[in-house]
């Protein structure tokens, strides 16, 4: 048997006092979060939830977070953990393309109502047959939209037996469209997600009693596996951060003695930013980066600043995430995502799936154990990306001679907006449900703090003067926060090939 909860049970094994989870006020050892993981398993199977069933999940980073992801997995389920932002139609998109028969929900904010949204999905997806609200106040039992987790748990065991699973049962579904159409669900199994997150302890070294920084959002692959499982894999402690603050995140890694971070460049952007000489956090001692290329002088400036290195790494959703690191005991090669981890093979391929020999450029396929399993319900797609094995990831690299990649672009349109993917057809959509709008085509822009920014080139219906201010509102309502796009430019016409598709290079 191998299920993903058993980096939760390994520390609660070897560690049961020690501090698994700091979240605000509330201090959780590795035992009992064990033990309220189990009886939210019991919650499910009392609830007609079976091993195999999905269960979907929005949450910020909280303690409920990893509370409801492991109990789903002790339950023999399968965890979809959902983007916080998504509005009640994208929910209820997620929740009926997954099958999903649960689905637990944070209550949220007045700004960012989820529990409403949530609720208004639920009543749509006549499937999902258990919803349960996880309140921003953890002690409340009461809620208008329904049961809240406290009141669901009462009374139930503080011991539940995890189900038996195999390796290559699927333990996570992450929803990720790749670069056009609706969303797609990559199964990543259990072996998948054990396997990278042992490999993401070993490439980062250990410092006696760790603790993580976790700004990065769970519900996001590379938060999931380089920070919650590998974490509690080693028996660290996860120092939750629900929302990304440069200020607030120097604040609690000098508080909390904070050794490792790891974020998108943004987040690096930010940090030096905000930080000061007295506010360099003193613990610190291992800085990771993924996401996105991190750029060169935004490293170096890091290691100045901080006294320490980046060490930069590359993975997708469908690999679980980790396919290439900055080996530790190396010197780190600036501008390079590192060499193909342990047990994982990556090669450079035309667009004919033929390997392209030397130093490229191609784009990265990627074959080992960290390959999903496949995306949910779509063989054609799976079959698109999946080949003998080996996974196309879309992203175009270089290498040298001593296997090094050097990511030198995105193939196709693929927006990284703050470390988030924004996929331009689904904005393009939107925009041309709008009654005044002819032709939309959306680009990314560089932009210093994000990355990049949206930008939508649009061609207005004859007579129409709808403004850039009226089709921000019109995506808003649509599209999750941060989809919609911030900057407009409006034209008669846009560059067409001789096929008739809209040469987008020329819009940038």
């Amino acid at each position: 048997m191998l299920n993903l909860s058993a980096v939760l049970e390994h520390g609660a094994r070897e560690h049961p006092d020690r501090t698994a989870l700091v979240s605000g006020a509330a201090r959780l050892s590795h035992s009992r979060l064990n033990a309220l993981a189990c009886q939210v398993a019991a919650l499910l199977a009392a609830r007609g939830i079976e091993p195999g069933d999905r269960v979907a999940v929005s949450c910020p980073n909280v303690a409920f977070f990893p509370v409801v992801y492991f109990g789903v997995l002790k339950a023999g389920a399968t965890v979809v953990p959902l983007n916080v932002l998504l509005t009640s139609d994208e929910i209820a998109y997620h929740l009926a393309d997954s099958s999903a028969r649960a689905y637990f929900c944070f209550e949220g904010t007045a700004e960012l109502p989820m529990a409403v949204r949530g609720r208004a999905a639920f009543e749509k997806s006549p499937d999902c047959r258990l919803f349960v609200i996880l309140p921003a106040d953890p002690q409340a039992e009461l809620h208008p939209l329904g049961e809240t987790l406290p009141t669901a748990l009462a009374g139930l065991p503080e011991e539940h037996p995890t189900a038996a699973t195999a390796p290559g049962d699927t333990a996570v579904v992450l929803y990720t469209s790749g670069t056009t159409g609706r969303p797609k669900g990559a199964e990543l199994s259990h072996e998948n997600m054990v396997l990278n997150a042992v490999v993401a302890d070993d490439l980062v070294a250990r410092t006696g009693r760790d603790a993580f920084l976790v700004s990065l959002p769970l519900f996001h692959s590379f938060g999931q596996t380089v920070l919650m499982n590998m974490g509690l894999r080693r028996g660290a402690t996860l120092v939750l951060q629900s929302r990304f603050d440069a200020a607030e995140a120097l604040a609690v890694m000098d508080a909390e003695r904070v050794t490792l971070f790891a974020g998108v460049p943004t987040m690096y952007w930010a940090l030096l930013a905000e930080v000061r000489p007295a506010t360099v956090p003193q613990h610190l001692r291992v800085a990771v980066s993924g996401g996105a290329a991190l750029p060169v002088e935004l490293l170096h400036r890091f290691e100045k600043v901080f006294g320490l290195p980046v060490q930069e790494g590359y993975g997708l959703s469908e690999t679980s995430p980790i396919a290439a690191f900055n080996p530790p005991g190396r010197p780190i090669r600036p501008g390079s995502v590192g060499r193909p981890v342990w047990g994982v093979e990556m090669k450079l391929i035309d667009d004919g799936w033929n390997t392209v020999h030397g130093a490229g450029p191609g784009e990265i396929a990627v074959r080992g154990h960290n390959v999903m399993k496949g995306y949910l319900g779509r063989v054609h797609a799976t079959a698109e990306v999946l080949r003998d094995g080996w996974f196309r990831t879309g992203d175009i690299a270089r290498r040298d001679d001593d296997g090094y990649y050097f990511i030198v672009d995105r193939a196709k349109d693929l927006i990284i907006r703050g470390g988030l993917n924004v996929y331009p057809r689904e904005i393009e959509d939107v925009l041309l449900t709008h009654p005044e709008v002819s032709l939309a085509a959306v680009v990314g822009v560089p932009h210093t703090a994000r990355g990049e920014e949206i930008k939508a080139v649009v061609v207005r219906e004859a007579g129409s003067d709808v403004s850039a201010e009226e089709l921000s509102a019109w995506c808003r309502e649509r599209l999750a926060a941060y989809k919609y796009p911030r900057l407009f430019e409006f034209r008669d016409g846009l560059p067409l090939g001789p096929t008739g598709k809209i040469l987008k290079r020329e819009l940038r």
